[in-house]
């Protein structure tokens, strides 16, 4: 056999039931598509009448979509550039053989963009069509009309026919699987959703008007699409008015103003032009997706986005606009796609660069509409590590009077008060400031200040910026005392002795509730300080904020909320309550010291014989018996000592008293027990 070189040509009789059904992953896709090959073949005719090879008119290109229920057809006419029958035989009988590509080679230097890359966009129309016809007049001189129809299957049948004009009428016969396609409506919606920036003005239907009450046609075309949107235009000719005009084009239903906005034009290394807005962003991160749409050359690619750009940058509106983007719907494609990787990593590098400009030129403004910036900036930061590091730059932090710092000047703001005794600087942070009022009050009678961490990711933030600043921690202001929070070397002595501070902490033991998970300590505070502090673990609540956030099942979000229960032994209150518990448990605790005494003296007894032994297993086995009962008997008579002071604690209303103003504090008081702490007080007024 001879060496032989050929092209392979697609004549299997299963091509058309893959383009049903798998040549695109959503059937609605046909209309893009085919309004995109009319666009093409304008643009094509505008293209050969700069060149001087068309002589024609050229400046009333239209494209219409025209929709006939009755005969169950859907047509998109142009007219542009039509086909000859060779054409025909080239570009429609061939499968994959893209027009466009071809006349891309011969005119690749012309402004007008050539939309269709692949050869197969007209095909899709058989993913909804039982058969398609082609009506098409070429523009060159002499041309005979053509006229080509196909019902989906290898067969086609091609003779001339009479047409006046140039250009092309694709027109579909809808099958009964896509009845939905002879709708009015859906129509206008794939339209608005695909086509809405095309650069050909596309016709669908006449505009109406009301008179006598009813609605009627007018002769004038309704046209569907803007063919200059404002991206594909000159900054210096725009005004901040036109940039809000399109912006409520883009989302009607959006009444907000954008914050501001950034015209990317880029056309080396790539080509990239769009103009993207900064929303107001507060809260609620699902809601503001899906709003960036990705066009190809004016024609509307997706708007999920999330995967091509980086994910913080799916949190702006607007459009982006790149032939280097390929015009494919599969998302998991453009991911991989290496130019949509350099243009993603543009843009976050404009985003930046933009958001520091703003903050140089007019800080006090950048300052205003920081809340509305904030989500976003600290979401990139999180999650861009590039990002990060431009952004720290014009990032702010917020205290709780309003003030705001960039992390350098926030550094010098509180680097000499705030070091603790090991030299961390430490960045006290609240996240309401009313819930917490009094532990920041605390923190400012000591000079502190207090940053005012209160968005929906800044726990994930923290522990960014804890991990980016040296030597450094942030502690909520209410996760413990304030001297605890920043240890000083000097620390306040305790008036009452350690078997006092004991003894007060069992009796608060006595009146916590026992669905929480509470647990008293003590601690030697001023005396000015509050007599009872109610304070949560920095680290399980914050890992507990986090698990909330992320959703899903967490170990962290299981856990019990835990308290701790701080009582300030140095408080006048509590002094004068230590006094009342010696006095008031004396007889009870005297005969529980008396049996004590002798158990106690018993076991030394016992203890002193078994040192005899030097080995356990000689010891005599009636005496271990003795010994481990004597063992077991203290342990019971501390347990009821204990619980002396825990029945003291829950009969003396001071101490419920105390308890639920440290919970009031908290915000942690209500129903029920916020009842009773309000008959509870009026009592005590009385006396």
């Amino acid at each position: 056999m001879t060496n032989k070189k050929g092209n392979i040509g697609v004549t299997t009789e299963n091509i058309f039931p893959i383009i049903k059904k798998f040549l695109y992953s959503d059937h609605e896709i046909f209309l893009r598509e085919l309004v995109s090959n009319a666009v093409d073949a304008s643009q094509k005719l505008k293209t050969l009448s700069i060149s001087g090879e068309f002589k024609g008119e050229a400046d009333k290109l239209k494209v219409q979509v025209i929709l006939d229920k009755d005969k169950k057809t859907l047509t998109i006419r142009d007219n542009g550039i039509g086909m000859t029958a060779d054409e025909v035989e080239k570009y429609i009988n061939q499968i994959a053989f893209s027009s466009a590509g071809d006349f891309l080679d011969k005119y690749k230097d012309a402004e007008n963009a050539i939309i269709g890359h692949f050869g197969l966009g007209f095909y899709s129309s058989f993913m909804v069509s039982e058969k398609v016809e082609i009506h098409t007049k070429s523009y060159k001189d002499d041309a005979k009309a053509v006229k080509w129809e196909c019902k989906g299957d290898p067969e086609y049948k091609m003779s001339e026919i009479e047409k006046e004009e140039r250009g092309t009428d694709v027109i579909l016969f809808i099958d009964k699987d896509s009845e939905e396609f002879l709708e009015k409506y859906r129509i206008q919606e794939l339209l608005n959703k695909y086509c809405k920036f095309l650069p050909v003005e596309i016709a669908f239907g006449k505009k109406t008007s009301w008179k006598d009450g009813k609605e009627e046609e007018t002769d004038e075309d309704n046209i569907v699409n803007n063919p200059t949107p404002i991206w594909k235009q000159k900054p210096a000719d725009l005004k901040e008015e036109d940039y809000n005009s399109f912006y409520r084009e883009l989302y009607p239903t959006n009444f907000d103003s954008p914050l501001f906005n950034i015209h990317l034009n880029v056309d080396y290394p790539f080509n990239l032009t769009g103009v993207l807005y900064f929303p107001k962003i507060k809260s609620n991160l699902e809601i503001n997706r899906n709003k960036i749409q990705l066009y190809s050359n004016q024609v509307f690619v997706t708007d999920s986005v999330e995967g091509i750009v980086p994910e913080f940058l799916t949190l702006l509106h607007g459009v982006l606009d790149s032939p280097d983007i390929p015009l494919n719907v599969s998302r998991s494609y453009l991911q991989s796609d290496s130019n949509v990787k350099k243009i993603s990593s543009h843009i976050t590098k404009k985003v930046a660069d933009r958001l520091f400009e703003i903050f140089k030129d007019n800080r006090e403004d950048f300052e205003k509409k920081w809340d509305d910036l904030k989500l976003f900036i600290t979401y990139g930061m999180i999650s861009d590590e590039k990002f990060y590091e431009r952004a720290e730059k014009f990032a702010l932090l917020k205290n709780t009077d309003k003030k705001f710092f960039t992390f350098e000047e926030y550094q010098k703001q509180i680097e000499e008060n705030q070091k603790d005794k090991n030299n961390n600087l430490i960045y006290l942070y609240a996240t309401n400031a009313e819930d917490q009022y009094s532990f920041i009050k605390a923190a400012k009678d000591k000079s502190y200040d207090v940053l005012l961490l209160d968005g929906q990711l800044d726990m994930h933030y923290i522990n960014t910026l804890e991990s980016k600043f040296k030597d450094s921690r942030f502690l909520r202001v209410d996760s413990d005392t304030v001297d605890n929070l920043i240890q000083k070397e000097e620390k306040i002595e305790s008036v009452l002795s350690e078997k006092a501070q004991e003894n007060v902490k069992w009796a608060f033991q006595g009146i916590v509730p026992e669905d929480k998970s509470f647990w008293v300590t003590s601690d030697s505070m001023r005396p000015e300080d509050m007599p009872v502090i109610i304070a949560r673990d920095e680290f399980m609540r914050r890992m507990k904020d986090m698990s909330e956030l992320s959703g899903g099942t967490s170990y962290y979000r299981e856990l019990p909320d835990d308290y701790k229960v701080i009582v300030n032994t140095n408080h006048p209150i509590i002094v004068d309550l230590s006094e009342k518990i010696e006095k008031k448990t004396a007889s009870k605790r005297s005969k529980l010291d008396e049996q004590f005494e002798q158990i106690n003296k018993e076991k030394e007894q016992l203890d002193e014989k078994l040192k005899k032994f030097e080995k356990d297993e000689d010891k005599p086995a009636e005496d271990k018996t003795k010994l481990e009962e004597l063992e077991s008997e203290i342990m019971k008579l501390e347990e009821e000592k204990i619980e002396v002071y825990k029945d003291f604690g829950k009969k003396q209303k001071i101490v419920s008293q105390l308890f639920d103003l440290a919970l009031l504090s908290n915000n942690l008081l209500k129903g029920e027990s916020l009842s009773n702490f309000v008959s509870r007080s009026v009592e005590l007024l009385k006396k």
